[in-house]
């Protein structure tokens, strides 16, 4: 069993964090959750109001000084950011570590452990690009939602696994959530 922090901040496209912890507890996974107060807004939004986490997903409040994810260590296999606000981004590229979700981020990087951000935005400014740079250079992978057309995604949740997929392919999680390359194009 691993240990993964799923952080979910204010941006657009928050099933996938929802669905990427989904997959990591079915898979027996200890996840720790992390919601922005953004995050919750957009969830209601775009999910609705009766989303449930998984039982035995352990949820922290951004603000909790007893927290274990204030400490280093507390050893987590990655931080996985499902989506990642430009807000969020800038502050993990900045050593901003105001919250505990930035927190449990900068510490991924400072420990070596796998940092993963999805960027939820577009287009891109200089800044976001700069910021995405910067993580790069410090270990981190930018995984930007990015919609792909080779698996022949028929509904949104086809679109979703893709990328809840590519995450777990990240983290390096057997998965079949989506149909690869070779599968299609033999």
């Amino acid at each position: 069993m691993s240990r993964f922090v799923v952080g979910i901040s204010g941006a657009s496209g928050v099933v996938i964090g929802l669905r990427l912890i989904e997959e990591l507890s079915a898979r027996n996974h200890e996840v720790h959750a992390l919601v922005t107060d953004a995050a919750v807004s957009v969830i209601k939004h775009e999910v609705g109001t009766g989303h449930r986490f998984p039982k035995g997903v352990v949820r922290h409040a951004l603000r909790d000084p007893r927290s274990p994810l204030n400490s280093s260590s507390f050893v987590t296999d990655a931080v996985v950011i499902a989506p990642c606000s430009m807000k969020t981004l800038a502050a993990i590229a900045s050593g901003f570590a105001d919250n505990l979700l930035v927190r449990a981020a900068d510490t991924a990087l400072r420990t070596g452990r796998r940092l993963v951000v999805m960027p939820r935005e577009t287009p891109l400014s200089l800044s976001a690009l700069e910021n995405m740079a910067s993580l790069k250079r410090g270990g981190a992978v930018i995984l930007p939602p990015c919609v792909s057309y080779y698996h022949k995604p028929a509904r949104v949740s086809d679109m979703t696994d893709f990328f809840v997929g590519k995450v777990l392919d990240v983290l390096g999680i057997e998965n079949k959530l989506y149909k690869r390359w070779s599968e299609e194009n033999p």
